[in-house]
């Protein structure tokens, strides 16, 4: 690419806040679905056996699902074009 083309490109800037938001409300339902599920079958567990079940699954979910989902789906929300002052 010559200098010019990306010169030109507009300048876009991550926003954390805007990506927890979204990671926020794709968790919530995921972790309450899983809990719905986990209980039933670990009545009688303590919340730290229950914990050792529920964390892989909400991990593996988050990192292999949700958080490449939101930035695929969202890559535009989440990564704003940056407005030079004045404009």
């Amino acid at each position: 690419m010559s200098q010019t083309a990306t010169s030109r490109a507009p300048a876009v800037r991550f926003s954390r806040p805007r990506f927890a938001f979204l990671i926020l409300l794709g968790v919530y339902p995921l972790i309450t679905g899983l809990l719905y599920l986990i209980f039933p079958l670990t009545e009688g567990w303590t919340i730290w056996q229950r914990t050792l079940i529920l964390v892989p699954i909400m991990v593996a979910s988050m990192v292999w699902g949700l958080i490449p989902t939101v930035q695929r789906r969202f890559h535009a929300f989440i990564n704003p074009v940056v407005r030079a002052p004045g404009r």
